[in-house]
């Protein structure tokens, strides 16, 4: 399953973070988004009755799709979000949800920013680590972490807008993580149209950089 995610993410290149205070408006937004193209997304346990959230995206997403949950930071957040329907996990830190998730063969993304704290993620069985938050240091920093450490593999999250996604996908980032710069107000609300024309200039992004 692990292979799998990371051979998804490496296609996709786009993660979408979603959060919300609005459970309705989080659904809505997150179904908009895998009519747009987008194959992963994140529901975080921050968001309204996101367990339920959760379930029902995981149940009308299209074949292809991974619903993840995000926020996960307990051995118990790790078995109320597999119930739920979410296919992996997403941590802000590298909390006990990391082995427990290794434990049970769930996919794992380990926030870490630090070079211990990427190498001790993956040392509990993370999949990938979440580089996180990613706007301290930007592309540069990412490219320094990946010299000694080429086997990580990275997913930057954090302040990413359009103009970035190209500069982390350069440095060698598998993908990058989109929460507030592509969702906006949308979770709560919000225009979604507005949200379609985002998710296509972030795809139309990932497009440019493939075909360089």
């Amino acid at each position: 399953m692990s292979h799998e995610l990371l051979a998804g993410l490496g296609e996709a290149r786009l993660l979408a973070i979603i959060r919300g205070e609005d459970a309705a408006a989080s659904v809505k937004t997150a179904l908009t988004l895998l009519e747009e193209g987008f194959r992963f997304l994140e529901i975080s346990l921050n968001t309204a009755d996101a367990l339920e959230v959760i379930g029902t995206v995981a149940r009308e997403a299209p074949e292809g799709a991974r619903i993840g949950a995000g926020t996960v930071l307990t051995a118990d957040d790790v078995h109320r979000v597999r119930e739920a329907g979410a296919t992996y996990a997403v941590t802000p830190a590298v909390a006990t949800s990391v082995a427990e998730s290794a434990r049970l063969d769930f996919p794992v993304i380990a926030g870490a920013m630090t070079p211990t704290e990427c190498v001790s993620a993956m040392r509990q069985g993370a999949t990938a680590v979440k580089l996180f938050p990613a706007s301290i240091g930007g592309p540069p920093y990412l490219k320094a972490l990946r010299d000694p450490l080429p086997d990580i593999p990275f997913v930057a999250v954090g302040g990413i807008g359009v103009q970035l996604v190209s500069e982390y996908l350069s440095v060698g980032a598998v993908a990058v993580g989109l929460g507030s710069p592509l969702i906006k107000d949308a979770a709560a609300g919000g225009n979604l149209d507005e949200l379609r024309e985002r998710a296509a200039r972030f795809r139309a992004a990932v497009d440019a950089w493939t075909s360089r």
